[in-house]
């Protein structure tokens, strides 16, 4: 069983791919409400939440797992070191951005401790793009969890005010809620390319899933932290993403 772990429903923009890719596959899809929202929590409450959860998932016989929040993966490293089992964790799309074009201007949209986390600097040492943007975007995951559009659509015309909405520029979804709003961004900014890691981490757990991990005709079991039951809103977002997934 591969096991997903998310804030919310971010994680939707993982699975989306991962259920293209490998339709067999079984999943379990933890969805921490009662911690949310991550991106704004210190370190040291940030790794005692995490740390909890992954092993809250070995212990529902998880034997792969993805850390599909970008908060979440910046202490991938610690927890490999204490697990045996692999574990996948997604990441700002720096390095299709540098591919892609590195003198472009580029745009990073993510959570506060994103941007200021180690390992968000080490990709940028490592793709080292020539104009970035990096915008905090510390209430957006909470606005696109409630819904709210017009919330949504007013903090995206204002965060963008000052750019020119025609340049041919690259955005970052450094966030795995924001490709949910992928549409939203891409009206205000007609000429961008927009990138986010969800699909080049499903590719990689293809590469790493054998036959251990049982076969379930794509079975998905939702858990959510707090004990509210969201999973027709989850399948319902699942079934939307995954008619506009581009081909992979």
């Amino acid at each position: 069983m591969i096991g997903i772990y998310d804030s919310g429903i971010g994680g939707i923009t993982v699975l989306a791919p991962l259920l293209k890719l490998l339709p067999e596959k079984e999943y379990f899809y933890l969805a921490d409400y009662e911690m949310a929202p991550l991106g704004t929590k210190k370190e040291e409450e940030l790794r005692k939440i995490i740390f909890e959860r992954t092993h809250f998932l070995i212990q529902k016989q998880c034997q792969l797992i993805v850390l599909a929040c970008n908060t979440a993966s910046t202490f991938v490293e610690e927890i490999r070191k204490q697990v045996s089992i692999p574990i996948i964790a997604i990441e700002p799309s720096i390095k299709v951005a540098y591919d892609h074009q590195k003198d472009e201007k580029t745009i990073v949209m993510a959570t506060p401790y994103t941007l200021q986390s180690k390992k968000f600097k080490k990709l940028q040492e490592t793709y080292p793009l020539q104009d970035i943007t990096l915008l905090s975007c510390e209430n957006l995951a909470s606005w696109i969890e409630e819904g709210n559009d017009k919330k949504i659509k007013s903090y995206l015309q204002t965060l963008f005010k000052s750019y020119n909405k025609n340049q041919k520029i690259q955005i970052v979804l450094g966030c795995t809620h924001y490709p949910l709003i992928k549409k939203e961004i891409q009206e205000i900014f007609p000429n961008a390319t927009i990138s986010d890691g969800g699909i080049g981490v499903a590719k990689q757990v293809k590469t790493l899933v054998g036959k251990e991990i049982r076969d379930s005709n794509g079975k998905i079991t939702f858990f959510f932290t707090d004990g509210k039951d969201r999973t027709k809103q989850f399948k319902k977002v699942l079934k939307t993403y995954s008619e506009r997934l581009e081909k992979i």
